[in-house]
C-alpha cells in the first residue's frame, strides 16, 4: 500500500520589519500600522476590565517594568479551511505580549509572579518567546479590584486580549498569499507498515491560571475554543498539523 495524505497545511508568514500606531490597523510592505483606539470600544464591553493599556516596544527597549507575563501570543489566522489543514497566515517579527494585574495591586498569577523589569522576567529567543530582533505588541489588562480571585478574572483578559488580535488577524485574512516571504507545506500522512509515533504532551487543567483552550476557531485564539478543565482533563488525540497550527492555546 502506498503512503497516504490526510491534511495538508499551507502556513505563509509575512515578516514585520516595523510596528507603528496609525489611524488605520493596516499591513503594508513589512509595516503593521496599530489602531489605539481599538483598545478603548474592546474595554467597553467587559464590566470586570477597568483599564487597558497597549504599548509598542521596539527590539532591545526591554528597561520597562511591567505586570506579570500571562502570555506570549503569535498573529495567526485562518485563510481557507480549519485547524489543521487549509491555509494559514502568519506574522513574524512581531508577538503579543499580556501581562495583567487588578485595581489592589494584585498581579495576576496563580503559583508565582513574574513583574518586574522586562529584561530580567523574560529570557528571549527560546521557543515561545520573542527574538531581541522581534517586536512587541503590549496589552496590559487591569481587571476590577476587590474580587476572588477566579477563572474569570484571567480569562476576561485573555478574552479581551483576543479581542484585539482578531482585529490584525481581519487585515491579515486580506493579504495576497503570494506576496508572503515564503510558504510552508506539511502533510499528515497514513505511512503502511511504518513505526506507529505518538507523542504524548500532558497539559496543564486546574486551577485559575492553569488552563488550556482546545480547538479555537483561529490558530492560538480563544473564541470557539474549549478548556481542557471544562471537558474533565478527559485525554485528547491531535494530529501533527492541528498542533502545529494552534490547536493547542496554553494560558499558563
Amino acid at each position: 500500500m502506498e503512503e497516504k495524505i490526510l491534511r495538508r497545511l499551507v502556513i505563509k508568514p509575512f515578516h514585520i520589519h516595523e510596528v507603528k500606531f496609525d489611524s488605520k490597523t493596516s499591513i503594508n510592505k513589512g509595516t503593521l500600522s496599530i489602531n489605539m483606539s481599538n483598545i478603548k470600544s474592546i474595554k467597553e464591553q467587559y464590566d470586570l476590565i477597568s483599564d487597558i493599556k497597549l504599548d509598542i516596544i521596539k527590539p532591545g527597549d526591554y528597561d520597562r517594568e511591567i505586570n506579570t507575563i500571562m502570555d506570549i501570543i503569535p498573529i495567526s489566522t485562518k485563510v481557507l479551511g480549519c485547524i489543521g489543514e487549509g491555509i494559514t497566515h502568519t506574522l513574524t517579527g512581531v508577538y503579543i505580549m499580556l501581562t495583567g494585574h487588578d485595581e489592589d495591586g494584585r498581579q495576576m498569577h496563580e503559583f508565582g509572579s513574574s513583574e518586574g523589569t522586562l529584561r530580567d522576567q523574560m529570557i528571549f529567543g527560546r521557543l515561545g518567546t520573542p527574538s531581541e530582533n522581534d517586536y512587541i505588541i503590549h496589552i496590559d489588562v487591569t481587571v476590577n479590584g476587590g474580587l476572588p480571585y477566579e477563572r474569570n478574572l484571567p480569562m476576561t483578559s485573555f478574552k479581551a486580549c483576543d479581542d484585539f488580535i482578531q482585529i490584525i488577524r481581519d487585515v491579515l485574512k486580506e493579504e495576497d498569499g503570494r506576496n508572503a516571504d515564503e510558504i510552508r507545506e506539511y502533510f499528515d500522512k497514513v505511512r503502511p507498515n511504518a513505526k506507529k509515533v505518538v507523542i504524548v504532551k500532558q497539559i496543564a487543567g486546574q486551577g485559575a491560571m492553569y488552563d488550556n483552550q482546545l480547538f479555537p476557531n483561529e490558530p492560538s485564539g480563544i473564541d470557539g475554543g474549549t478548556s481542557i478543565i471544562d471537558i474533565g482533563n478527559v485525554p485528547m488525540i491531535i494530529s501533527p498539523n492541528e498542533y502545529r497550527d494552534g490547536a493547542l492555546r496554553a494560558m499558563t
